[in-house]
């Protein structure tokens, strides 16, 4: 039996790595997505996505699963009242627009897939608690977030009637290079109760949660989000 194709983006580090490292790990023969490494694509770029999925199907033939994690803080962190033209376009750029014909375009692939015969893929998408928090020195990042989450809800609605499954995945505090320089900050934070899971997560905690929605056991429960994040989404007093 040949072996199942993943697509992850944002692969190079952190999370998408995680996620990469542990499809691999499950039987996938995975596609490493990143601007600097692996299989190269500005997911900003109409032309590099469709030379990704050209790419991908002329040398697998299909995609099983599409991992939507590629995204980027903003390069200065500004007040709201501050924040530039240039800082939104290119956050909303790659973290909204970029994920969402991302979504377009192997959908449609999938699409073809299924009407094919074969099994229907499955799309998951990688937010964030910035989705739905408010940090008014990075106005921009949250709102691409929190558009991620409605392409989630729309391309679950859409895809439905073909079986391919969309899923958000929304972390919370990741130890990853964004959050490095501001470890000890959260650790005190979440010391102190800001989670009721007292730690900080880690990237294999969302490739956890990539395995288990991979193997079709939520695809019942399609658009369903999937809070990775210490209970912080938990409102308590």
């Amino acid at each position: 039996m040949s072996r199942k194709i993943a697509v992850v983006t944002g692969a190079s580090r952190g999370i998408g790595r995680g996620i990469a490292d542990s499809l691999h790990n499950a039987g996938y023969e995975v596609v490493r997505v990143a601007t600097s490494s692996g299989t190269v694509c500005d997911i900003s770029s109409a032309d590099d996505r469709k030379h990704l999925l050209d790419e991908v199907i002329a040398k697998h033939g299909r995609v099983d699963l599409l991992v939507n994690n590629a995204g980027v803080a903003p390069k200065e962190r500004l007040d709201i009242l501050q924040t530039t033209e240039e800082s939104f376009r290119r956050v909303l750029g790659i973290n909204l627009e970029g994920t969402f014909f991302m979504c377009q375009l192997f959908a449609n692939q999938m699409i073809k897939q299924a009407q094919a015969g074969h099994s229907p893929g499955r799309i998951i998408n990688v937010s964030s608690i910035s989705s739905y928090t408010s940090s008014v020195n990075r106005g921009e990042y949250c709102v691409s977030k929190a558009g991620v989450s409605m392409v989630t809800q729309l391309f679950a609605d859409r895809l439905a009637e073909y079986g391919i499954g969309v899923f958000e995945i929304r972390p919370g505090i990741i130890l990853t290079d964004m959050v490095e320089t501001v470890k000890e900050k959260y650790e005190k934070l979440i010391a102190d109760g800001l989670t009721p899971t007292r730690r900080i997560g880690q990237p294999q905690d969302i490739a956890d949660a990539v395995l288990a929605i991979q193997t079709g056991g939520f695809d019942f429960a399609t658009g369903q989000v999937f809070n990775l994040d210490g209970g912080f989404h938990i409102r308590r007093l």
